[in-house]
């Protein structure tokens, strides 16, 4: 298959995702044999919900319309521009996928795809139900990918290259099992926002999309704000209100209640509004429904503890942000070339 199959199919895949919604799917009557894996997907959607307690129809077709907007031609172009695809490809290569957040491993399927090589999935039990219906409509598309796309249950085997994400402990294992082949071995990041205080409204509830989408799940969702000393956080309270209704959610309320009185009985002090718990805490990683936050004195002494633990953030989101970092509300629209942990899966790929 040319760069060019693989640009022609993945911009059908595109149109494809971009028919679900929350309330509504409406069928694109023009795409090649979409019907059957219109009906497929859309049923399949709500099968991941009542799979998986973490998973709502919103956060699913939100993953699949911001994949559906990554995979246009112009994002394609502009990714697949940066590569010399002439040689390389007929590799197997094994993703490991997540299923912390829905489709957390399709840009590893589509880029092990774009570079010629094989793909052997073996998907999170958390979240197997959209990737395959994805990848029948692709060899749907075009046959020879049938070819070249695998799914597992069982241990890896027969594989020549691997990617897998996991937590910190289970990166431990990957490293040893698959110390003998090629791979990028994911761990545990989080993401963090800088304030200065001089956020508009409108800024500030766009952050809120940054903590709550997959309700904080994911390791693009902002877990811990840096604030300037003596910041009033009224504004903030205010601004991401919109977001409620996530109290509601049973999984995520019984988070919030349990770890407010953990902190209350353990006397820290919190600030809350009834959906959020804000607590002062050095670590990166804040539990589900808490959000920890520090102060700092100026931005050059900030920028020099960020830079030492790089490898442990993966976004960095801010007002006018600089090159690598992300504007507000964005942290969950990655595009094509924006790499997990800032390693180009693609140019690993190309080098098999």
């Amino acid at each position: 298959m040319t760069i060019e199959d693989h640009k022609s199919n993945l911009i059908n895949l595109g149109k494809f995702l971009g028919q679900f919604g929350v309330v509504e799917s409406i069928e694109d009557k023009t795409l090649p044999g979409n019907k059957p894996f219109f009906s497929e997907l859309d049923r399949k959607i709500d099968q991941a919900v009542h799979h998986n307690g973490w998973f709502n129809r919103e956060n699913v077709v939100f993953s699949l319309n911001q994949w559906s907007e990554a995979l246009s031609p112009e994002n394609i172009n502009a990714w697949i521009n940066r590569y010399d695809f002439q040689n390389g490809g007929g590799k197997t290569v094994g993703i490991i996928m997540a299923g912390n957040i829905p489709l957390v491993g399709f840009h590893d399927f589509i880029s092990v795809l774009i570079s010629g090589h094989k793909v052997l999935a073996k998907l999170s039990s958390n979240d197997q139900q959209i990737l395959p219906v994805i990848a029948s409509y692709l060899i749907q598309l075009d046959s020879r990918y049938e070819d070249r796309i695998f799914f597992t249950r069982d241990k890896l085997e027969n594989f020549d290259a691997v990617i897998a994400t996991g937590s910190n402990n289970t990166a431990r294992y990957f490293e040893y099992y698959f110390r003998n082949k090629p791979s990028i071995i994911r761990k545990n990041r989080n993401s963090i926002a800088i304030l200065t205080g001089e956020e508009s409204r409108e800024e500030l509830a766009a952050l809120g999309e940054d903590i709550f989408r997959y309700y904080g799940l994911g390791c693009r969702n902002v877990s811990k704000l840096y604030v300037p000393e003596e910041y009033d956080f009224d504004s903030f309270f205010k601004a991401i209100y919109d977001w409620n209704p996530i109290i509601h959610r049973d999984k995520y309320a019984n988070n919030y209640d349990y770890n407010k009185a953990v902190y209350l009985m353990s006397e820290f002090k919190l600030l809350e509004n009834g959906f959020l718990i804000l607590k002062e805490d050095a670590s990166f990683s804040s539990p589900i429904a808490t959000l920890f936050y520090e102060t700092y004195r100026d931005e050059e002494t900030l920028k020099k503890m960020l830079l030492e633990n790089s490898e442990r953030i993966q976004c960095v989101v801010k007002n006018n942000p600089e090159d690598g970092e992300v504007r507000f509300g964005h942290t969950q629209k990655p595009k094509l070339w924006d790499y997990a942990d800032g390693v180009d899966t693609l140019e690993f790929l190309l080098k098999l």
